[in-house]
């Protein structure tokens, strides 16, 4: 094991966790047909070992969100783009992500998802990054809470290599240094 590896949640662990957000989930929306959304790249393991732990009817809708740089003038902003948006119109729904940390990502897919006027919009993450939260926004259900500002790997979630999402476990890890862009071709 690196020495960069540090606390960790084990298959154990997060899969009693699991169970019992399964159970309150099935409680909260009991008898009720929800619609779950669940975020591509980070979100599935954690949205399928949830879901079969969910005893109310289930539809799954998949976004992949894609983060961009655009200028506009001088300045630079960060974009935050959605696949399609499903007709949630009076239903019940649930986002799911695996990360939580600033919440600005999962704030603008709340709003353009609401602008669809479900009859509720809930959140369920199976981390919660609280140190890092940048906007007025708390998950109604979550698996773990963290200070930690490090990186979290395993149960689908990738290092910064892109590898690692099939371990079992989550491991958190020291953040790796950023390289520098080159501009040499």
């Amino acid at each position: 094991m690196s020495a960069k590896r540090r606390s960790s949640y084990s298959p154990k662990r997060i899969s009693a966790r699991i169970d019992e957000l399964g159970k309150q989930i099935s409680r909260a929306y009991r008898g009720r047909r929800v619609d779950v959304v669940v975020t591509m790249d980070r979100g599935f393991v954690f949205a399928a070992d949830l879901l079969r732990n969910v005893v109310t009817l289930t539809v799954c809708h998949f976004v992949r969100e894609e983060v961009r740089d655009v200028e506009q003038g001088a300045k630079a902003r960060r974009e935050v783009f959605f696949s399609s948006r499903p007709e949630l119109k009076g239903r019940d729904v649930l986002v799911l992500d695996a990360v939580m940390e600033t919440g600005i990502t999962q704030e603008f897919l709340l709003r353009r998802l609401a602008e669809s006027q479900p009859r509720s919009l809930r959140l369920a993450v199976l981390l919660d990054k609280t140190a890092s939260r940048r906007v007025a926004l708390e998950p109604d259900y979550f698996g773990f809470q963290t200070a930690s500002n490090q990186m979290w790997v395993g149960y689908g979630l990738a290092d910064a290599r892109g590898e690692r999402r099939n371990e079992r476990g989550l491991t958190e890890e020291k953040r790796w240094p950023r390289r520098a862009a080159s501009n040499k071709k």
